[in-house]
Formats: structure tokens, C-alpha cells, sequence
């Protein structure tokens, strides 16, 4: 029962992170007139390009509401591609970073309405819509930019979480294996793929993919006590329990993992 429970938890996998803001790349210097409009252009122009730079420098400095002023304002002066879509990205990286996770789903919509192949703004709505848990939108998203990139291993990531996610746990393994099999690096992906077996009742194959993952990252509390469960599903006990001995040493930052695999380790020993 304790172990079945265990196994459960490890179905709340991390989403993917909020990317960085973008910018723009300066346009050609408008040649000298003194005709009105083209000068209201020319400062309008001049604006928007001062307020993305006063933009991106709030946001690396943390200060999301400063930089979210300024890209409201760019939104505001409507400007052209790719000045538009950038401004909804950032101003929705800016609410992402701020807590306002329906705000910063709306600035990526709009974003992806003016420029329907906005790579960045599709992984960060899947990443919102996972927080918000719109886990339809974030589906339709991810599906959507499989097809745009197949070949990304953030879009095959994003892809397998939200399966994940929904319970659709074979298309989560076949999504995680897909990018294992670009490149076998990611102890996180071996991680996500060892939760999409074991909760199909794969049990080997998710102890050998929770063991590559600790392979790559010895410290990888959550990936040991993953480890910890399959091996109590196996019988495996004395195994298990020092599985859950190592994740309760290496999951101080994390309170409720670290009891959980004390208590699970505790519980072995007094049999």
C-alpha cells in the first residue's frame, strides 16, 4: 500500500521552466523628414525600441512589474513584426515570473496570434498551462509544436510532461524514449520515463531508467526514492531500503520527499 502510494507521487512531475525574454534586433535608422507622420513613426519607432531595452534590463534584474510596464506600453504604440509578438512574450514572461499565470497564458496567446511559429511562446504556454493545470490547452500546444519542431527536444519534453500529466502514460514513454534516443544525457528525461513505466506496471525497465538517471546525477533525490518504490514492487527490500536511506539523506531541501522516505525506510527495517 505504502509503496503504491509512493508510486502515485512521482506522477507530479516538474514542468518545463519559463525560457528567457527575448528581443529584437534594431531596425535601419529612418532617413531625416519633415513630413509629420513619418516623424510620429520615427518616434514611435524610437520609443519602442528604448522601452524593450529598459524591458529586457528589468527582467534580468528580477524586477517583473517595472518590466511589465514597459511592455505594456510597447503593446500599446502597436508595433510591427517581430516587435509585436516579442512584446506579448516578454510582457507574458514578466506576469509568468510575477505569479500572474493567467495573465502571462494570455500574452503567449497573443503572441502565438501574431506569429503562429513562436517556438519560445509555445513552450512557455505549455509550461503556464501545466502551473494553471489546463492540461487540454497545454496538450493542443504541445502537439502543436511537435509538428512545428519535431526534431526539438523541448517540444518532445514538453510533450511527454503533459501526457504525463493527463495519465496518458504511454504516450509520455514513447515521447521520453523518442528524445533518450536523440541524446541520452538528460537524467531527468531517464527519470520521467522510469515514472511513465512504472506507472504501465514496467517495473524493470523503470528501475534501469531511474538507475541511469542516478548514474547522471548521483544526487538526484527524487530519482532514488523513485528507485526505492520499484524495488519494494520487486520484493527487492534490502535494496529498496537503501534506496530510501540515500533519497532521505540527499532530500534535505525537500521536507515532504525527505519524510516520506524516511518513513518508507523506517517501515522496511521494523519487518
Amino acid at each position: 500500500m505504502r509503496a503504491g502510494l509512493a508510486l502515485s507521487i512521482l506522477l507530479a512531475a516538474a514542468a518545463p521552466a519559463i525560457a528567457a525574454a527575448q528581443s529584437y534586433e534594431q531596425p535601419t535608422p529612418a532617413p531625416r523628414t519633415n513630413d509629420p507622420q513619418q516623424l510620429r513613426a520615427i518616434a514611435s519607432a524610437r520609443e519602442i525600441h528604448e522601452r524593450f531595452a529598459i524591458g529586457l534590463d528589468a527582467e534580468a534584474r528580477g524586477k517583473w512589474q517595472e518590466a511589465a510596464a514597459e511592455f505594456t506600453r510597447i503593446i500599446q504604440l502597436r508595433p510591427p513584426e517581430p516587435q509585436g509578438s516579442t512584446a506579448h512574450y516578454d510582457l507574458g514572461i514578466a506576469y509568468a515570473h510575477d505569479g500572474k499565470n493567467d495573465a502571462a497564458a494570455a500574452e503567449f496567446r497573443s503572441a502565438l496570434a501574431l506569429d503562429p511559429q513562436f517556438l519560445a511562446a509555445m513552450a512557455n504556454l505549455i509550461a503556464i498551462d501545466i502551473a494553471r493545470g489546463d492540461l487540454r490547452e497545454a496538450r493542443t500546444i504541445a502537439d502543436r509544436f511537435t509538428a512545428a519542431a519535431p526534431d526539438s527536444a523541448r517540444a518532445m519534453y514538453s510533450r511527454g510532461i503533459v501526457a504525463l500529466r493527463q495519465d496518458d502514460l504511454a504516450t509520455a514513454r514513447d515521447e521520453f524514449k523518442r528524445l533518450l534516443g536523440a541524446d541520452s544525457s538528460y537524467a531527468v528525461a531517464h527519470y520521467d520515463l522510469g515514472v511513465a513505466q512504472a506507472g504501465l506496471g514496467e517495473f524493470a525497465a523503470a528501475a534501469a531508467e531511474f538507475s541511469i538517471a542516478l548514474d547522471l546525477a548521483p544526487g538526484y533525490a527524487r530519482a532514488r526514492f523513485a528507485l526505492g518504490t520499484v524495488l519494494l514492487r520487486q520484493g527487492r527490500r534490502t535494496e529498496a531500503r537503501a534506496a530510501f536511506d540515500r533519497a532521505a539523506a540527499d532530500s534535505a531541501a525537500d521536507p515532504a520527499l525527505h519524510s516520506l522516505a524516511a518513513s518508507l525506510r523506517d517501515a522496511i527495517k521494523t519487518r
